[in-house]
Order: C-alpha cells, then sequence, then structure tokens
C-alpha cells in the first residue's frame, strides 16, 4: 500500500492528498545521505585538525624524546670536544716539544669531513637542522681522532727511537774509576809524552794497570776492533748510530770482534800499552759525525753531579798527555 501524504494548499485553503513514489523517497535518501556525508567530512577535518589520535599522540611523544636525545647527543659531543681539543694542545704544545716533534697544522687538524650535499639526505624533516648540526660534530670529531691517533703512533715511534739513542749514546766512564783518580789527561791541546810539543789531545787518559777491564759506555756495534793504525795500538770503534762513536785505543787485547753488538757496560777489552804510549793507559775517544768532541760530556749516567763537576775540573787542567 502506497503512503499517503497530505499538505496545506493557501490558495485553496485545503488539505490535499500528495502520493509519495520510490523516486521521491530515493531523491530524499540521497539528500539525507549527502548531508551526513559532509557533516561527517566536515567533523573529521575539524578533528584530525585541532585534536590528535592516539597513534599522533604516541609519535608526537616519540618525536619530543627524540629532540631530547638530539639536544644531549649534542651537548655530549660538545664536551667530548672539548677534551678533545685539551689533548690536541697537549699534544702539540708539550709531548710534541719533548720528544722534538713538529706540531700537527692546524689545517690537517680541521680537514674536510664531505662534499657540500652531504647534508641533503636530511633536507625535508621538521628536525633535519638538528640532525645536520649533531651529524656534522660526529664526522668532525671522527676526523680530529683519526688525526689524533696517528699523532699518537708516530710520537710512540718517536719514544721508542729516543729509548734506543738513550741507550746508544756513550754516557759512563770507559773503566772504573769510582774515586775519580784515573783521570790523568783531557780533551784539547796537551804536551806530547814523546815530541814535547803542544799537540791537541783528541780524547782523555786514563791511567790503569794492564789488564784492567774496559768497558762499552753505549750500545753500539764494533766496527773496528784491530791494531791496523800504529800510534793507538790495539784499538775498538763502535758505532752506537746517531752520528755517534767511541774509541778505546792502546789495549793489551780485547774480547770483542767487528760486528758484534755490545751493550752499555759490556767488557770489551783490556787496558795495555801498545802503540805510540809511554805507559798502561787507556785512550778515550767520543766522535760526533766522525769529529772528536770531549768525552767528559758524557759521563752523566755514573756520577753524581758533585763527582761530575770534579771530574771535569780534573779533565780541565793542563799537563801531558800519555799518547
Amino acid at each position: 500500500m502506497k503512503k499517503m501524504r497530505y499538505f496545506y494548499n493557501p490558495k485553496t485553503l485545503n488539505y490535499e492528498k500528495v502520493e509519495v513514489t520510490w523516486v521521491n523517497k530515493a531523491w530524499q535518501a540521497i539528500g539525507w545521505l549527502s548531508t551526513a556525508v559532509i557533516f561527517a567530512a566536515i567533523i573529521v577535518v575539524i578533528y584530525s585538525t585541532y585534536f590528535e589520535s592516539p597513534r599522533e599522540r604516541q609519535l608526537s611523544r616519540e618525536l619530543e624524546k627524540m629532540e631530547l636525545e638530539y639536544e644531549l647527543m649534542s651537548q655530549e659531543l660538545d664536551h667530548m670536544n672539548s677534551v678533545l681539543a685539551e689533548l690536541q694542545e697537549r699534544d702539540d704544545n708539550i709531548y710534541r716539544v719533548i720528544f722534538e716533534a713538529d706540531p700537527i697544522p692546524g689545517t690537517q687538524r680541521e680537514a674536510g669531513f664531505g662534499g657540500v650535499n652531504y647534508f641533503k639526505r636530511f633536507e625535508g624533516y621538521k628536525n633535519s637542522e638538528l640532525m645536520s648540526e649533531v651529524e656534522k660534530k660526529i664526522r668532525q670529531m671522527k676526523g680530529k681522532l683519526v688525526v689524533q691517533s696517528k699523532s699518537y703512533d708516530e710520537l710512540a715511534n718517536i719514544i721508542k727511537k729516543k729509548e734506543d739513542m738513550l741507550a746508544a749514546i756513550p754516557a759512563i766512564q770507559p773503566v772504573s774509576n769510582k774515586d775519580l783518580k784515573r783521570l790523568a789527561s783531557g780533551y784539547g791541546y796537551r804536551t806530547h809524552p814523546i815530541y814535547k810539543s803542544i799537540k791537541f789531545h783528541k780524547g782523555l787518559d786514563f791511567t790503569a794497570n794492564r789488564g784492567t777491564e774496559v768497558y762499552a759506555t753505549g750500545d753500539g756495534v764494533v766496527v773496528r776492533a784491530d791494531k791496523r793504525r800504529s800510534g793507538y795500538g790495539r784499538q775498538i770503534v763502535i758505532d752506537h748510530g746517531y752520528g755517534y762513536k767511541t774509541r778505546y785505543a792502546h789495549l793489551d787485547k780485547f774480547v770483542v770482534k767487528t760486528g758484534q753488538k755490545v751493550k752499555r757496560g759490556e767488557l770489551i777489552g783490556y787496558v795495555g800499552n801498545t802503540g805510540l804510549s809511554t805507559a798502561p793507559h787507556l785512550h778515550y775517544e767520543v766522535l760526533k759525525n766522525n769529529r772528536a768532541v770531549n768525552p767528559v760530556n758524557f759521563f752523566f749516567n755514573d756520577l753524581t753531579p758533585q763527582e761530575y763537576e770534579a771530574l771535569i775540573e780534573i779533565a780541565n787542567t793542563t799537563n801531558q798527555s800519555f799518547d
């Protein structure tokens, strides 16, 4: 049965019957549905604009936490960078000065760390500037740490060489001389015992009985152990490296051979009276780059400061040499 409806006609002043067809119902339903959809869309837009969903609230909290973590990371990187700067300062002005190494140029410590487009991957994000800054600090620090690590490796090698050099440089007396009474003639112009003329004496003369032990004054390699030079008689020459050599002359005999490695304090021979010599003694020379230097300056390892001063005074006494 069709549903009947009535409406008031003001012209006829009567209620007139209106028949509702299915077409009218369809249009009416479409109208209500459209209105509902429009209102629903408006509500969704308003809600999504002014209200957060649970998922959005969770993401927002995670984003805030990430921002805080980045800020803390940036602060920690600043602190680490200040510590690294102090290490660099000590490296350049203390360690490298002590071990006679050139400071690392600032341009090398602050070397580049990437192309100009490296940080483009962070563009478009809400916190792109913060992320780029942290990434920049990390890459800068990595570069500085690489340079500093190489610097420490270099210093370690220098220290090792310094240790070897300190062990090689002549630093003790070649014979036992605890009472300082064996040093008979010093370095410099002295009266020659045979020719009775003033000649330059290239070393020190230690008086001792024939057979007194003679010791290497530094680590090195024996490059001569012979008597080919008649003036020195039986002699030993040790090459210590770093430009240093020592000569031990007028020996009675030696217990080392050419090419042999020796250590400081090792027995190498015995005092004698061979060559151009007037009495048993040891003639001792120190050569730097094949030029004779005063050996008294190389006795700092087995003497107290007072003993060293006394020995220098004895060495400077003008007298007659033994060879």
